[in-house]
């Protein structure tokens, strides 16, 4: 039976464009509770020309296409999500491409839709990831009123994000970037960065660090590792120029967690050490990539077609399409669990043998490439870049993880180093005494 229209808050003259298909009930077996969808109004298209963007390339998929979603795809993705989320919170949440693109007027009437659609209890959150380039003061006064999260992708200071991160015809687009993070700012927008890691910024952790948290205000980071799969005859491991090396990006993460540690413990939130924390928690990690399974995160195309994955946008993966099936049923699909459950079966003995398998899970499927030193296939290209990291900050982890156990905030790690005897051995493991290594940070 299809599900009955609803009715908007306010404007009972109108109701969803189409019913669409009905929840399933019972709940499938297997659904998930919370799930996150990326939706991408605009499917690949973009008004920049990031050299490493995986996904420009997307729109072979839907050749003749207008990449607009509709507002009946739209309204479809905001309802199907609302009714099949049991927690109290719900993202709604918008990628591309550059979702911009589809104008202010589409994004009012989603989170009209959205309040229409929400039942009683629930929380709406907003998210869009965008590149900031064509935000102004009316895009900035509605985020900031309907309370959007917006992520901003930027590679760090000028000449080192616009190596990559250029426009139709080559040019730089730091100058436009940060002019909407700065109409961000001043509107009062919940913002963070997205900064992808790549050849060009890797060899440069402390200066791209320091320039997102003093210069462009961010509290809270991500970084992404850019690695491009470029397999030759002879060399099926292969990667691209701009791709990031396993030993930089071990080197990256490391050095911008001993500035953060000394620094910003408390006040800046990197989403990798956050994650780290969690797994030595015993906590689930709060990312797909350090997850053991996955699965519960899902590319939304703007026709409707529901995607495994945002990095398995392929027609392999494809679980269906929202106006035929609902969006839980495809979740629930056997097809799908078993996306998800591969991502812990198919791992290579070496990794399963490893002693931060609990921390990194293999990291994300699309980067299991590389060969195990047993000769083995599907180790993630950057094995020896986490397991560098990993071992790095555990001494570190696990006393932060005992001070939250003890009802304290893991912040306190530094009053831990700094009453640390200076000739005595670091409180992180590290071996070295106090005065030579945390302590010395600590007690500036």
């Amino acid at each position: 039976m299809a599900s009955a229209p609803v009715t908007f808050v306010g404007r009972r003259d109108e109701r969803l464009s189409q019913p669409g298909p009905a929840m399933p009930w019972p709940r499938p077996a297997g659904a998930p509770g919370a799930f996150h969808v990326m939706a991408k109004p605009t499917g690949a298209i973009c008004n920049l020309d990031c050299a490493y963007c995986f996904y420009l390339a997307k729109s072979e998929l839907y050749p003749g296409g207008r990449f607009r979603m509709s507002q009946a795809t739209m309204e479809q993705y905001v309802r199907q999500v609302l009714e099949s989320q049991e927690g109290p919170e719900v993202t709604i949440a918008w990628q591309g491409g550059e979702p911009t693109l589809m104008g202010l007027g589409f994004f009012r009437r989603a989170v009209e839709v959205a309040e229409a659609c929400r039942r009683p209890g629930q929380r709406l959150l907003h998210t869009l990831q965008t590149n900031a380039t064509l935000l102004n003061d009316e895009w900035a006064e509605f985020l900031a009123q309907k309370g959007f999260l917006v992520g901003v992708s930027i590679d760090g200071p000028p000449e080192l994000h616009d190596t990559y991160r250029v426009d139709k015809k080559g040019r730089a687009t730091s100058p436009k970037v940060l002019a909407g993070l700065g109409l961000l700012r001043r509107h009062g927008v919940d913002y963070n960065v997205l900064c992808t890691v790549h050849a060009a910024n890797a060899s440069h952790p402390l200066e791209v660090y320091r320039y997102l948290r003093d210069d462009c205000g961010a509290r809270f980071v991500q970084f992404i590792p850019i690695v491009e799969h470029a397999p030759s005859p002879g060399c099926p491991a292969a990667v691209s120029p701009r791709t990031v090396r396993p030993e930089q990006w071990g080197r990256f993460l490391i050095e911008v967690f001993e500035e953060w540690l000394a620094h910003d413990v408390g006040q800046v939130f990197v989403q990798a050490f956050d994650a780290a924390l969690a797994s030595w928690l015993g906590l689930p990690p709060g990312v797909c990539v350090f997850a053991e399974t996955c699965g519960n995160a899902v590319a939304l195309e703007h026709n409707g077609d529901v995607y495994s994955c945002d990095h398995f946008v392929d027609p392999a993966h494809l679980l269906g399409n929202l106006h035929d099936r609902h969006l839980l049923e495809l979740l629930a699909s056997e097809r799908q669990r078993r996306f998800g459950q591969d991502k812990r079966d198919l791992l290579p003995g070496y990794c399963k043998r490893c002693d931060v398998l609990f921390a990194c899970w293999g990291e994300c499927p699309k980067n299991r490439f590389a060969l195990a030193p047993d000769g083995s296939p599907g180790l993630n290209f950057l094995c020896a870049g986490y397991k560098a990291f990993f071992h790095h900050i555990d001494g570190t982890m696990r006393l932060m993880a005992a001070l939250v156990r003890q009802g304290r905030p893991a912040a306190e790690v530094k009053a831990v180093f700094a009453s640390a005897p200076r000739n005595s051995p670091c409180p992180c493991g590290s071996g070295e005494k106090s005065k030579y290594c945390h302590g010395v940070a600590a007690s500036q």
